[in-house]
């Protein structure tokens, strides 16, 4: 498995999917959410690595990747720190770049700071904490289902997470919960449910949001206004997880931001309608 040295000389790792696809378009970087989660749950996003390699980075104390000696490596800064090493190992000058849930904060810090290496950011599902706005929307959704024969276990699921303590309850909690963050509830969802409680780090979940102050979050804000690489922002009418207006919040930040909603489609849009995230991506990074 490939890895880079990253500012800390700490190595990490990296997997790069369909380099051999013929194809020949620039790569795509793409971060995965939880956040701490192992990043093969974004498998190869609905194929997108038909046209184009994805370089889909471990970050720190998921996958192949350690686990940092200093826990301020885990928060969401740091881990751009890791992206712009990574950019560096690729000998990349400028680079397309999505991220999903917890990463599109990590993608924002890093747009921030290196906004003129992107040609392109895609954030899927993102919440809008870094926006200071939690949005109850989510809570709708979810209510919104209450006759969907999973709901009543995983609404109990959800209000039992706070007060668990034990990693193997919560993650059994996690899995009884997991239908809310899809638009159906099939084979093809549950067995990629079945994977996530298996692929979170309490750890680096513990540590994402860690050392950012409110003067630090704000200045991140303001310097994503002159960000001006075109942003495409992803949501899901039936994600109860990080809903639509969190979407709208973080496509608000960006000057040349898109905001696309999907009908019928959660937490995962790749999952829940391939056909239908793999082409809104592509024409995207396209233009």
């Amino acid at each position: 498995m490939p890895h880079y040295v990253s500012y800390d000389a700490a190595e990490l790792h990296y997997r790069v999917l369909g380099e051999d696809n013929g194809e020949g378009g620039p790569p795509l970087v793409c971060l995965a959410g939880g956040p701490g989660r192992d990043a093969a749950y974004l498998e190869n996003l609905a194929g997108l690595d038909a046209r184009r390699p994805l370089i889909v980075p471990d970050s720190r104390g998921t996958g192949a990747s350690p686990s940092p000696a200093n826990p301020a490596a885990y928060a969401f800064p740091a881990l751009a720190d890791d992206l712009e090493s990574l950019r560096d190992h690729l000998e990349l000058d400028r680079f397309a770049l999505l991220a999903h849930d917890a990463a599109c904060a990590t993608a924002q810090a890093y747009a921030a700071a290196h906004g003129d290496h992107l040609t392109h950011l895609v954030l899927v599902a993102p919440g809008s904490r870094l926006q200071g706005e939690l949005p109850t929307d989510a809570e709708d959704i979810f209510e919104s289902r209450a006759t969907e024969e999973w709901w009543v276990d995983a609404y109990v699921a959800v209000h039992s997470l706070p007060g668990a303590t034990d990693l193997a309850e919560v993650r059994s909690l996690l899995l009884r919960a997991a239908p809310m963050a899809y638009a159906r509830w099939t084979r093809t969802q549950r067995a990629h449910a079945a994977r996530e409680p298996d692929q979170l780090n309490p750890v680096p979940r513990a540590g994402f949001w860690q050392g950012v102050d409110e003067t630090a979050r704000l200045n991140l804000l303001r310097r994503l206004r002159d960000v001006h690489c075109p942003v495409l922002v992803v949501t899901g009418d039936r994600d109860a997880v990080t809903g639509l207006r969190a979407g709208e919040a973080v496509a608000a930040s960006f000057p040349r931001a898109v905001l696309r909603p999907l009908h019928e489609v959660g937490h995962y849009p790749w999952i829940d309608e391939p056909d239908m995230f793999r082409p809104l991506v592509e024409s995207f990074l396209a233009v």
